[in-house]
This record gives structure tokens, sequence and C-alpha cells, in this order.
């Protein structure tokens, strides 16, 4: 039988127990990998079903249905609590709502199996003096850290190189729940269709997390219900459908 190369599983529907990649036949490569995949041997295989995703310069992940996703999302914002569940993956950007606070680390819903933490020094320049102190339901930005088997992600309001860039508290604004796909899509490069439209008329903010939320924040609040509405509707859509759309949304408040 021929062997199919990597590239040949990339956007594909793959299933557990289906090998996608021969680390054998890579050049030294360093390749990521993210949710759905883990090594054995020199083999990369597949641990749950969905599309095999890629994005470069070098990481793997697989994308579970987004349909399903999108329902459990929709129930999620109507029924006021989350059904989704997010598999951490290291140095994803999410967005967490703390739950709790400890003396060593700050408790935070990232939509994971279990909570995330997040230690109190986590921060650029975090000492025992300046401890900052964020109460229940602040949602926060963060990069996940550690996703390990078995533990809680740990997380931090830093980039790899100790600065905090753009991590920390998300102030005023509105969250949104979401499939991962889209959150995907929404950090892809180039920008996608519906960001870019958008930009180009609204003047607003916006931060995404991989696991399934994004935040928005404008200097109206009818700007910020556009922009959620846009990106929300854009899922299903094809990218010249993203552009229409967001066309039409904006024509209605000229």
């Amino acid at each position: 039988m021929e062997e199919k190369k990597p590239e040949s599983f990339i956007d594909q529907l793959v299933v557990p127990g289906d090998v996608v990649l021969d680390l054998s036949t890579l050049d030294n490569q360093t390749i990521k990998l993210g949710g759905g995949l883990r090594q054995d041997c020199d083999n990369i295989t597949v641990t749950k079903a969905g599309r095999l995703r890629f994005s470069k310069p070098n990481k793997y992940w697989v994308e579970s249905s987004q349909k399903r996703e999108l329902f459990n999302a929709v129930s999620s914002y109507l029924c006021g609590y989350s059904f989704v569940q997010y598999v951490p993956c290291a140095e994803d950007p999410v967005l967490g709502i703390v739950v709790d606070s400890k003396a060593d680390n700050f408790l935070v819903d990232i939509k994971g199996p279990a909570l995330a933490f997040l230690p109190v020094l986590a921060f650029e320049g975090g000492t025992r003096r300046n401890i900052p102190k964020f109460e229940a339901g602040t949602l926060l930005y963060v990069r996940v850290v550690n996703a390990n088997t078995g533990m809680n992600p740990e997380l931090s309001c830093t980039d790899a190189s100790g600065k905090a860039a753009e991590f920390g508290p998300l102030k005023d604004g509105y969250m949104f729940e979401t499939s991962t796909g889209l959150s995907r899509m929404l950090l892809s490069s180039p920008t996608c269709p519906v960001l870019e439209a958008l930009g180009k008329k609204l003047s607003f903010e916006i931060a995404v997390g991989l696991n399934g939320r994004f935040w928005v924040n404008a200097s109206s609040p009818s700007t910020v219900i556009l922009v959620g509405n846009a990106i929300m509707n854009s899922e299903s859509l094809s990218l010249v459908q993203q552009k229409i759309m967001v066309d039409k949304l904006l024509q209605r408040i000229q």
C-alpha cells in the first residue's frame, strides 16, 4: 500500500489510530503537537476523531466537529454555563475567568476538563510586593504554559520572553462563546475576511482565545454587538459570503 505523505492528511477527517506523520522521514524538523495527537516512537498517531489541521511553521492538531461545538456553545450561552470542553495545549492563548484565589495561585476556568491555575507571580515583574488582586469573574487573556495529562493546566500573563505583551485582565467590553474552530480562524494569517472587513469601517478591540472565547470592546455597545454578531455568523460562511454579510450589517447602521 502506498504510504500517504503528511500533506495528504491536512484538512482531512482522521480517526483514532491513524498515523499521520512518520518522524523518521523528516529531516531534523521540530514539530509541535496540539490536541488529538500523540507520539508513539517515530509515529504521530491520532487520539480523537476530527480534521487534521496545520499552521506554519510546524504545528499540527486535530480539530473536533465544529457543528457540534457550535450547537453546544449556543446552548451554553443561553443556559449560562459551558458544555464545550477545550483541550489545553502549551502556548495557546486563551480567555479565562477567575473563579477563586489562593495564596499562591488564581484558579481560572478556561473551558477545559479541569480548572487551570495562574501563579500570582506569573506577571511581568511579578513579586510578592505587587501581587495583583482579581475578584471572581475577572476576565483574563492568558497563555497556557503547561498542559500535561492528568494535571491542572498552568497559565501565565506573560509571553515566552517574560513580557506582558497583550496578556492581562480585559476590562469592559463583552465576551462571546464560540467553537474552537472559529477561534482558530480568527487567529489565522492572513487576517480572516470578517475581521478585515470590520476593521476597515469600525474601531474596536478584540482578544481571541483558542479555547472558544473572544472578547470585543468598543466605544459604543452597538458596535460591540455588531462585531460579535458578525463574527458568530461567519463560521458557516465562505470567504466571499463573510464580506457580503459584513457589508449588509454595516449598511444598517449608516
